[in-house]
């Protein structure tokens, strides 16, 4: 929660520096409160598996928040019961005809295919499109990261020889950043992509900034417009258990899967799974709700519906 301090007490612009959230008399009393709006663009075949990890780390925040769950019209789910479908999702026509404080766009199994031959290509480019203009701040995450790099700015996405398939170290290049508060030096980031996105492609792009990487897993991070966008080509989201069941699922009907690197105890599945991203995917949530969606919404205009 900010901190309500006096107007124009000399501590305010001093712990604003070190990303410390504080609110003045002044907008604390002219603000009108109301829930976050939170949009999901869910494109995971799963989709309650997916729906539980976001959800999970929306709410290690103490600010309220309304969750809406985008579906589309040119893609029918087949692995999630139309009945859930049609109880929990709304779909994208009737959201984009409001505004949002946030939004995520999910990965999605089509890596391997041609953006332009994906069978939603065309109404994903409008949704991200409208996000643009309608929502305060957007996380892309893996094949959503790509596509969307790919539909803004032209980077291409790279077929990589094995499945980038693991728990990954992962250095933050700005440690100022808001949406590395209280991060270490270091983080631990799961991938689980057949696919890449390159540093050199990314560097001929200003708007463009790669804001954390990793000596194994590549680009890891990258943020664009101010904070305004993130593309996480990793999964912080995932529950402890997703890649074990990944490559369980996979064994012996993939050819580019092996053993998730840095994951097992002494690579060895028997002996179960270690969990070391946990605590940085928390953070990277709350920082980005509390600095890039809540503090940054126009909280005068009153309800944006």
């Amino acid at each position: 929660m900010p901190l309500r301090l006096p107007d124009k007490l000399p501590a305010i612009d001093l712990l604003k520096q070190e990303n410390i959230f504080v609110m003045d008399e002044t907008r604390a009393h002219s603000q009108q409160i109301r829930p976050l709006r939170i949009v999901i663009l869910n494109l995971m075949p799963m989709k309650v598996t997916t729906e539980t990890d976001l959800i999970r780390l929306l709410s290690n925040t103490p600010l309220q928040m309304e969750i809406y769950f985008m579906k589309l019209k040119s893609h029918t789910s087949k692995n999630t019961p139309i009945e859930h479908m049609m109880m929990f999702y709304r779909d994208s026509e009737e959201l984009m005809k409001q505004k949002f404080d946030g939004m995520i766009v999910t990965g999605a199994p089509v890596e391997t295919i041609p953006y332009e031959n994906v069978d939603y290509w065309k109404e994903f480019n409008q949704i991200v499109d409208w996000a643009r203009h309608s929502v305060q701040s957007t996380l892309y995450l893996c094949w959503g990261a790509m596509a969307a790099l790919y539909h803004f700015y032209g980077i291409p996405k790279h077929q990589l020889p094995m499945k980038k398939f693991g728990i990954f170290k992962t250095y933050p290049i700005d440690e100022r950043l808001p949406i590395f508060r209280g991060f270490d030096d270091m983080f631990y980031m799961p991938h689980s992509r057949h696919t890449e996105v390159r540093e050199t492609d990314i560097d001929k792009v200003d708007d463009l900034n790669i804001i954390a990487s990793s000596p194994e897993a590549g680009v890891s991070i990258v943020s664009s417009r101010h904070g305004r966008d993130f593309y996480i080509l990793g999964h912080l989201e995932y529950a402890p258990d997703t890649l074990d069941n990944e490559y369980r699922r996979d064994l012996g009907k993939c050819d580019d899967v092996a053993l998730p690197q840095h994951y097992y105890r002494d690579d060895d599945p028997k002996r179960g799974f270690k969990v070391s991203w946990r605590s940085a995917a928390n953070l990277f949530y709350s920082n980005w709700i509390n600095y890039y969606v809540y503090q940054e919404t126009p909280y005068n205009i009153g309800d944006i519906r």
